[in-house]
């Protein structure tokens, strides 16, 4: 790092990237290079925000020894490629969510990141945001017991388009991979790992999921549902059920500010949280704040879990028979 900065490439700019770049200069660090198979693709994200390097490969972008970190934003399915691509060229790596397309490849880039001692972490945004690290110490200070019960959805309709990454298998498409897994990883920060998943599925005209529901029980008898879907609107809602209370953060709940906390005998109290700029920020200082410590991996999400709910996801997936190509 240079003068406290962590110093950012970014690997396959795209739209997702775009929000990335936003919050690097908010959250106080240096976007310094942008990597792409096109180098005209390359150029135009290196001037529409102001980048000094630009190459046409990935191999030259993990190569550049100015770079402290690398955000991997291709589509999921190529994510344990560039992950272990760019921990191989001993640069720290935040990949974008899903981690991997399954729990397998998301071991692929743990086990790269331990043999080269390199810091990673899966960038699922909403966890990071001050609203859900509110709710983690609400319950943390017990105040609404301990929590029995999750549910939390996340679910848009989209017009179906085969090729479209939404919907087509190669590209890892479907409702689960693409929004499930924010509340299935909800799901695991408060209640941990589950050790039994059942699921159901609406497999469209491509052959991937379209809507689903997961059901998960934990250890202790606790529960979560979840719902998701890329042609179904949902509410976006979380709700935490406890043996003294219950949190229900407002919609959009992985994009919210606001939550309710409710008390038997009390007034419900309303928490805000305000975000700052796109949100993306705080994904940001976090891996900054990991690599200034010396950590290799994020107390908010470590690796360990971040495998965890990827077979999670794996088990809903085996009982509707999706399997995409590349698995």
């Amino acid at each position: 790092m240079s003068d406290n900065r962590t110093r950012w490439g970014v690997l396959a700019p795209g739209r997702i990237a775009r929000k990335f770049a936003e919050a690097v200069g908010g959250a106080g660090d240096a976007l310094v290079a942008v990597g792409s198979r096109s180098k005209d693709r390359a150029d135009a994200f290196a001037d529409e925000f102001d980048i000094p390097r630009r190459y046409d490969s990935y191999a030259a972008l993990v190569a550049d020894p100015d770079i402290d970190a690398i955000y991997v934003s291709s589509p999921h399915p190529y994510h344990r490629d560039h992950a272990v691509l760019a921990l191989d060229a001993g640069k720290a790596v935040l990949c974008e969510k899903p981690i991997a397309v399954n729990a397998a490849q998301a071991r692929d880039i743990v086990a790269a990141a331990r043999r080269n001692g390199k810091f990673a972490m899966e960038a699922m945004w909403s966890r990071f945001l001050p609203i859900v690290a509110r709710t983690r110490a609400l319950i943390a200070e017990g105040a609404i017991g301990a929590p029995r019960m999750v549910s939390a959805d996340f679910g848009f309709r989209a017009n179906v388009d085969p090729k479209g990454r939404l919907f087509d298998p190669a590209l890892g498409g479907g409702g689960l991979l693409d929004v499930g897994c924010y509340p299935v990883s909800f799901a695991h920060m408060i209640l941990g790992k589950p050790v039994e998943a059942k699921a159901l599925a609406c497999l469209g005209e491509t052959g991937v999921d379209e809507q689903n529901v997961v059901t998960m029980k934990f250890a202790d008898g606790a529960l979560a549902v979840t719902t998701s879907g890329v042609r179904t609107t949902t509410p976006l809602d979380a709700v935490v059920l406890g043996t003294d209370g219950r949190i229900r953060i407002h919609s959009p709940w992985f994009d919210g500010v606001a939550l309710t906390l409710t008390r038997p005998g009390e007034e419900d109290r309303r928490i805000e949280e305000p975000r700052v700029e796109n949100g993306f920020e705080y994904e940001v200082r976090e891996v900054a704040r990991c690599l200034r410590e010396g950590l290799l991996e994020s107390p908010v999400l470590p690796l360990d879990e971040s495998v965890a709910i990827m077979e999670t996801l794996d088990q809903a997936r085996a009982q509707w028979g999706l399997r995409y190509p590349m698995e």
